[in-house]
This record gives structure tokens, C-alpha cells and sequence, in this order.
């Protein structure tokens, strides 16, 4: 699990690393590491980048990016990570709700109140990132799949056939919503897209793009809408950029 915390003003920014280590020292099974920004604006192109953490704890108040304006930017792709809003003023809670922010603390933070939120940060990110499934009625019932297990979903004549990594697939029912409806929750994380108005793909098992369309890593080609391309484009090359900062390329 990693903690994001964002604070243009050093000092607040030490102390909250300091609740943070304190917070782990007294509980054992806290397991997490922390990464700091005092660049608001720094913060804000990691994010378009890639999804950086499960919980971020933000300043209000910062110079060029708002808290705010983070937080809208992460609830834009992610709305599974927790936010906690940190501030040396109270007028801007119901902004702060409308991101859906877990609590609202005001500075100088008090500890018992800033332990309290990362008590209930910590176990919603966690349960959030346990239960990443996506859930299709088939015949035999519903049927619960990990989101890393499923490397792109199709539409056939208004039947959903999740095409898993080991090649087995997974067929619903007749489906009654748009195919936009049925992917809307899975297609806000980062790893997936909607590439054409049948295909959403897990671009983990995308071996490579071409004018037109996708190969998977199964040999199996799926088109790409000309509406789509070029932000199917833009995408992708994010996404090989991520893989290879986080690999030998990154070193």
C-alpha cells in the first residue's frame, strides 16, 4: 500500500511524515510506504501519468495546484483511492465532500484525530484494493472476476465475453444496459480502456499497437474506433513509459 501526501510548506510536510512513522510504529500491521511531494504542480503530472497511491493526504491551500484540484483530477480516472484533506481553514469542506474525501483535518493537526483517519484510510484502501472484481451475471449466476485476471472484455450481439489471461472465457447473460454502462466501473482504473464501442482491454496482456488496431499477447487482434485512436495512442504509450521507468529502463 502507498501513502501519497502532498504539502507546499515543509515544515507541515515533516510533520505529518513524522504521525506516519509514528502511526507504524504502533501498529504492527501497518504495512505502507510514503511518498512526499511539495510540488502541488509535480504531483499533478505524476497523476496523469499513472496512479500513484491508495491514499493521499492533501494540503488545501497550495500555490498553482490546489487540493482540490488533485483530488479532482484523481476522482477523473480513480475512484477507488481514499483521500484525506488536510488545512489550515474550514472553508472549503464541502468541496472537499465533493470529492469524496474520507475526513477534513484542521492544522495544527491534533494526533488522536489524524491516527483515527488513517485507521479508517488504511482498512478502506485495503478492502478496496482486495475486492477489485468485476462481476457478471452469467447462466449459472454471478460470477466475481479479479481485475488482473481479465485481459479484455468484448461485446457480441449484447453478450459480454471477459476473455481471461489463461484464455478461458467467461460468457454473461443478455445484457440490458449499453456496453459503456457495463465497463464504466472497471474502466476507471488506470489499466484498462474502452478502445472501440465492443472492446475495453487490460493493457497488461497488450503485447503491441498498430494503425487501426491492438494485438493481445494471445495473438488475438481487436480494432481500435477512429474516434478512439488518438487517445488509445496517448494511452498506451503511457502505459509502456510506467512499464519501463518501473523496469531495467527506469534504473
Amino acid at each position: 500500500m502507498r501513502i501519497v501526501v502532498c504539502d507546499d510548506s515543509k515544515d507541515d510536510l515533516a510533520e505529518i511524515e513524522g504521525l506516519l512513522e509514528k502511526y507504524k510504529e504502533n501498529n504492527a500491521d501497518a504495512a505502507f510506504d510514503v511518498m512526499q511531494f511539495s510540488d502541488s504542480s509535480a504531483l499533478y503530472q505524476k497523476i496523469q501519468e499513472e496512479r500513484l497511491g491508495d491514499i493521499y493526504i492533501l494540503d488545501m491551500i497550495m500555490t498553482d495546484k490546489t487540493g482540490i484540484d488533485i483530488g479532482s483530477l484523481i476522482r477523473s480516472t480513480d475512484q477507488r483511492s481514499v483521500i484525506i484533506y488536510i488545512t489550515s481553514s474550514d472553508d472549503y469542506a464541502l468541496e472537499a465532500y465533493g470529492v469524496h474525501a474520507v475526513r477534513y483535518l484542521l492544522k495544527p493537526v491534533r494526533e488522536e484525530l489524524f491516527f483515527e483517519a488513517l485507521d479508517y484510510a488504511v482498512s478502506d484502501a485495503a478492502k478496496t484494493t482486495k475486492d477489485a472484481e468485476y462481476q457478471v451475471k452469467t447462466k449459472e449466476g454471478i460470477v466475481s472476476l479479479p481485475y488482473s485476471r481479465i485481459a479484455y472484455i468484448e461485446n457480441y450481439s449484447r453478450i459480454l465475453n471477459i476473455w481471461l489471461e489463461d484464455g478461458k472465457i467467461v460468457k454473461s447473460i443478455f445484457i440490458r444496459k449499453s456496453f459503456d454502462e457495463e465497463v464504466r466501473e472497471i474502466s476507471k482504473d488506470r489499466n484498462f480502456m474502452q478502445v472501440h464501442k465492443s472492446f475495453l482491454v487490460n493493457w497488461n496482456y497488450v503485447d503491441r499497437l498498430s494503425s487501426g488496431s491492438i494485438t493481445m499477447k494471445s495473438g488475438r487482434r481487436i480494432p481500435v474506433s477512429r474516434a478512439r485512436a488518438a487517445d488509445v495512442k496517448r494511452e498506451y504509450l503511457m502505459f509502456v513509459s510506467k512499464q519501463y521507468r518501473q523496469g531495467d529502463g527506469g534504473k
